[in-house]
């Protein structure tokens, strides 16, 4: 389902009572939940979004996010887990095993078929028909796909284990998974050896392949899988070898200390430096005050180094809350305050803190900000396209263009245009001897510059007259260049991107934003951006009398912060943005 790029139509955040009703949704479709688990997929006070999409068949799906994380998907009312969650609760569902190399497959679109099952001692998962299930790889317990049980488990032993076992609909890889961190499957040792019930040749097959997992010795088949798929640190045999490597090199001095701390230890040293690391290089004094959920989501999350996931309820202070209290008591850096009721922000920092001037950034992080620089600069380093007026020749006008031999529907900038007038009058010597600023109307420059009235009356015209008139009577076009793209040629005046405010309901207004997708702007990569920046929900809706465009919609008058995101971050023209006149006026000081 999720193999090919899908559409966001919104993103909101989650409301209170719908917060409440996915709690008791997800309870009731996986009883095997323990309340701690469900407190930690939902919790109370930190920010879940609900994003509506369109998959690329045209399924409306319905994702629920965490921490940039998608954690569940709803498909026709029925409640499915990610990768994500599977790898915090791997025994949420029954799930069936195969080889590694089917993950290929699995990640392109294909479903799960019986033959490539791999059968455990204690046998197959008891599973109904429709039911969801979840799809592990040999000697890793943690899930890589998630879908329906095509058939039960007793109509699969009837068919000798023949036909189609897993309706797969969303697998780790695809993009669903990539819509999140992109963090790889962590590595949970198997309780149960794989057996196959085929035969006895099969059955001595599989131990002898088994035997050599545990031995360390080349497997084709998982050997297979992690060339095509390098990221996937999934065989128990490679996490074997790259410690055996690190123990004989003995140079790993920082990697024994890590090995002899607990892993809360870990997790409030990883804590802290996302932290320090957040203030020095991330916050800036004009975004205070800025929420406490924001920048442990957009700061500090983005500070964690490639491999690690930052996890508060692993460390010793379990919330954010408690977390910044003690940097404020102990260390004075941040300065929070409740701004209102429930909802803290960091008011202050002190950025001439010991602590934090002397904090410098680790290495790995620092490779992968040139990484994520060098990779996503198409993302980043938006350019606005270059737009040029043109004229087109007209029917009329034609004849005037003859000599320079351009035809109708010949589109020309306004500097052609003075360039060939000039030409034809020099050619047929229409300058006036005695003043030379004015032009002689000869038959053909009468038929196409002069009114039906003024055929008797004007003799001459000025240059500057001569070449407006023309102007005027031409076909209005433009040509838009995007950097790396040939020019595209459009008729008509380019039609500038309109925000305009309107209200909704008992006098709420909104902000609309129209004609975004002419200038190369994703609508909802600039939603996103507004939403965080001005901490409103932004929504986005098919434009009505348009086909393939969409428009903009957040919640109050953001005239001001949606202008200052086009023209300073995305540096469009002021001329080709339409509506900044209806920002709200300061009230006046008393």
């Amino acid at each position: 389902m999720f193999a090919k790029a899908f559409r966001v139509k919104s993103n909101t955040v989650i409301k209170g009572s719908d917060r409440r009703k996915l709690r008791a949704d997800i309870s009731a479709a996986f009883p095997s939940l323990s309340v701690e688990e469900l407190n930690e997929l939902v919790p109370n006070k930190e920010e879940l979004n609900i994003v509506k999409i369109y998959a690329h068949k045209g399924d409306a799906v319905t994702l629920y996010v965490l921490h940039k994380n998608p954690i569940f998907f709803q498909l026709e009312k029925q409640l499915f887990p990610t990768v994500y969650t599977l790898w915090r609760c791997p025994n949420m569902l029954p799930a069936f095993t195969t080889w590694p190399p089917v993950l290929q497959k699995l990640s392109g679109g294909a479903d799960l078929m019986l033959p490539g099952v791999v059968l455990s001692t204690s046998g197959l998962p008891e599973v109904n028909r429709g039911e969801c299930c979840a799809v592990t790889l040999v000697m890793n317990r943690a899930p890589v796909a998630v879908g329906t049980a095509a058939m039960s488990s007793a109509e699969m032993r009837n068919s000798g284990m023949k036909g189609k076992g897993v309706n797969v609909l969303h697998t780790y890889m695809d993009q669903l998974w990539a819509f999140g961190d992109k963090t790889h499957p962590p590595v949970i040792p198997v309780t149960n050896s794989p057996t196959q019930v085929e035969g006895e040749e099969e059955g001595e097959e599989c131990e002898e392949e088994e035997e050599e997992v545990k031995d360390s010795s080349e497997n084709v088949a998982v050997e297979t899988s992690c060339q095509s798929l390098q990221e996937l640190k999934l065989a128990e045999n490679e996490v074997l070898k790259e410690e055996s490597v690190e123990d004989k090199e003995g140079e790993n001095i920082d990697g024994e200390e890590g090995d002899s701390r607990s892993p809360q230890e870990q997790m409030d040293e990883l804590l802290l430096q996302c932290f320090l690391h957040a203030l020095k290089t991330k916050v800036k004094k004009s975004e205070l005050p800025l929420l406490t959920s924001t920048f442990l989501r957009n700061h500090m999350v983005s500070c964690c180094p490639r491999g690690k996931q930052l996890d508060i309820k692993k460390s010793s202070y379990k919330k954010l809350s408690k977390f910044l209290q003690i940097m404020q008591r102990d260390h004075s850096l941040p300065q929070v305050k409740e701004l209102s009721k429930g909802v803290e922000s960091i008011v202050d920092v002190d950025w001439r803190n010991p602590e934090l001037c002397s904090f410098k950034i680790p290495e790995d992080c620092a490779l992968e900000k040139e990484f994520e620089e060098g990779d996503g600069a198409c993302e980043v380093e938006y350019q606005p396209p270059e737009i040029t007026p043109l004229y087109g020749v007209t029917a009329r006008l034609e004849p005037l263009f003859q000599d320079a031999h351009k035809k109708k529907g010949t589109s020309l900038k306004a500097t052609e245009v003075r360039n060939t007038i000039t030409e034809y009058v020099k050619k047929n010597e229409l300058v006036n001897e005695i003043n030379k600023n004015y032009v002689i109307i000869n038959p053909t420059l009468c038929d196409c510059l002069l009114e039906k009235s003024e055929y008797q009356e004007v003799e001459m015209l000025k240059w500057d007259d001569l070449i407006s008139r023309t102007l005027i009577r031409m076909q209005a076009c433009h040509e838009v260049l995007f950097p790396g793209q040939p020019p595209v040629v459009k008729k008509g005046q380019m039609e500038p991107i309109d925000i305009s405010v309107a209200s909704r309901g008992s006098n709420k207004k909104v902000t609309v934003i129209k004609n975004l997708e002419a200038f190369g702007l994703d609508p909802a990569t600039v939603a996103e951006a507004l939403q965080h920046q001005v901490q409103a929900s932004c929504v986005l809706h098919d434009c009505p009398g348009a086909k393939n465009r969409v428009l903009v919609q957040i919640q109050g008058n953001q005239v001001q912060h949606v202008g200052k995101l086009l023209l300073d971050r995305y540096q469009i023209p002021r001329k080709y943005v339409q509506g900044l006149d209806k920002a709200p006026k300061p009230g006046k000081k008393k």
